[in-house]
């Protein structure tokens, strides 16, 4: 069992952020085709493959820098060394990545004398910097905007537990395999690697919407990462679209918010999901409220809504705007 051994100091001193380059590595992991993809992954790649695979075919390069850098355990780690700045832009990340020396590169491949002859040329960093800014430019970046929502909902639900039930609840299975143990040891991962002592580095938690997420580090400096599967529904790309019927009776945006209250979730959680503004959701909110269709309650520091039963019989009209309980 590999893991950490980490200060209370780390802890207070770490940070949730959202990174571009993480979500670029979790994607070409998904078309590399070798670790276990998310269901967000699988409609990504059913939308995108066939223009990678157009790009690509026959490049002798791509197949076996996917194939060797990011593998069943094991990503490299020029790939995933953590921002050195919260809100750190995709072009400073890429930059840091193009500069790795090819050795280094190379060495972060974990393979020793076995690397492909393809791998072994000069320019290793340069084309797979070029590899990860096309997959970033063509297939992330127009969706980033929604997609850095999510993950920002994302963060905003771990801080509200991080708030009422301390770092066991925000740590224990943030990604498979991954459990507080206690006196200052965090389980990262099941694989028998040595402990590493982290008490005097800075800590990451990044979110993605890969499937189990991994770690990344730096030194110098003393950096560290847990890249981790963005919560369940949020990680959705198309997220929770109501049926039409509901968005006619409705509107289009009180609608979408009566269907996302599937879920209890907070007005801070809302806006970042939609995308709408504070004013439009908190008078939604209060519409739906009036009528009856959602409650709230408290959870820590946050105030929760969720669907009443009679909200639920309403978000549950068909497509066809047909009731969808039985007739007799």
């Amino acid at each position: 069992m590999g893991f950490w051994q980490i200060g209370t100091d780390v802890l207070a001193r770490s940070r949730f952020v959202v990174s571009p380059l993480a979500e670029t590595v979790a994607c070409l992991s998904a078309l590399g085709g070798q670790h276990a993809t998310s269901a967000p992954q699988r409609e990504w790649l059913a939308a995108h493959r066939a223009a990678f695979d157009a790009r690509y075919a026959g490049d002798p390069f791509v197949r076996p820098f996917l194939h060797t850098a990011i593998r069943p355990g094991w990503i490299a780690d020029f790939l995933v060394t953590p921002p050195h700045t919260p809100g750190e832009t995709f072009s400073t990340e890429l930059a840091r990545l193009r500069r790795t020396p090819d050795a280094t590169a190379r060495a972060h491949l974990g393979l020793d004398g076995a690397v492909p002859d393809v791998l072994r040329a000069d320019g290793l960093a340069e084309r797979a910097a070029d590899l990860v800014e096309w997959v970033w430019s063509q297939l992330v970046r127009p969706g980033w905007p929604r997609l850095r929502r999510v993950f920002e909902a994302d963060i905003v639900s771990r801080n509200a537990r991080l708030s009422t039930g301390g770092w066991a609840a925000v740590l224990d299975g943030m990604r498979p395999g991954m459990r507080w143990l206690g006196d200052g040891r965090l389980q990262i991962n099941t694989y028998d690697y040595a402990p590493m002592d982290i008490s005097d580095a800075s800590l990451l938690f990044i979110p993605t919407t890969a499937a189990r997420g991994w770690v990344g580090w730096e030194e110098p400096p003393r950096s560290y990462s847990v890249i981790y599967p963005c919560t369940g529904w949020l990680a959705t790309p198309t997220g929770a679209a109501p049926p039409d019927a509901l968005a006619r009776l409705l509107g289009p945006l009180r609608a979408t918010v009566l269907t996302l209250l599937a879920t209890p979730l907070s007005t801070t959680q809302l806006v970042a999901v939609t995308g709408a503004g504070l004013g439009s959701v908190g008078g939604h909110l209060r519409v739906l409220l009036d009528a009856g269709l959602v409650a709230r309650r408290r959870s820590g520091r946050s105030v929760l809504y969720y669907r009443t039963p009679t909200g639920a019989a309403v978000a549950a009209t068909d497509a066809g705007g047909e009731d969808t309980r039985t007739r007799i």
